[in-house]
């Protein structure tokens, strides 16, 4: 067998192995004083109640982290799927959190290590956070806060939803963590 045919089976073999930065094992850890990983976010965390931003923190970032995003969406809303509650990106390494209130303009500015910080579109097509507003279904909705460690500044326009998003950092993913919440309306 020719070595450019070995190698070209070798490339296919290993192209087959790449995981996708949503498939990723969680290595970061994600957190909020707003509530914990499995708890129920409160009311002032929702579209119900004033629906702010919760605070969330990240630690253990993978070697070589130079920027952050993430995605909020609540896999449980039958359509669409999953439901995109945030999109967040440009987020500097070094930031220590998005804070609690976070503005919801595209632009995030006079916010103190977050500097160049861009809210994308959510699933109501509008900028910034939208909290959890599920129907009164009987069902407990899962929130998903995910963080995507970037291995580049890619300092992407505003305006981006999820897809665009997630086709943006395609190849940069260097690692993933979520913290997952939860909200029933009664």
């Amino acid at each position: 067998m020719k070595i450019s045919r070995i190698l070209g089976i070798a490339a296919l073999m290993a192209a087959s192995f790449t995981v996708s930065a949503q498939d990723m094992p969680d290595t970061i850890t994600v957190a909020s004083s707003a509530f914990e990983h499995h708890g129920t976010v409160p009311l002032p965390y929702t579209a119900y109640g004033d629906n702010k931003a919760p605070q969330i923190t990240w630690s253990n970032l993978p070697e070589g982290t130079v920027q952050l995003a993430l995605v909020m969406d609540d896999p449980i809303v039958p359509m669409p799927q999953p439901f995109v509650h945030w999109v967040a990106y440009n987020i500097p390494a070094d930031a220590a959190e998005l804070p609690e209130g976070l503005t919801k303009e595209a632009a995030v500015t006079g916010v103190p290590g977050l500097e160049g910080m861009i809210n994308g579109v959510n699933g109501i097509r509008q900028v910034g956070y939208f909290g959890p507003r599920p129907p009164v279904d009987g069902k407990l909705h899962a929130y998903h806060f995910r963080i995507f460690a970037l291995d580049a500044a890619l300092n992407l326009e505003a305006g981006l939803n999820k897809e665009q998003l997630m086709a943006a950092i395609e190849g940069h993913v260097l690692g993933t963590g979520m913290l997952m919440g939860h909200y029933e309306q009664k």
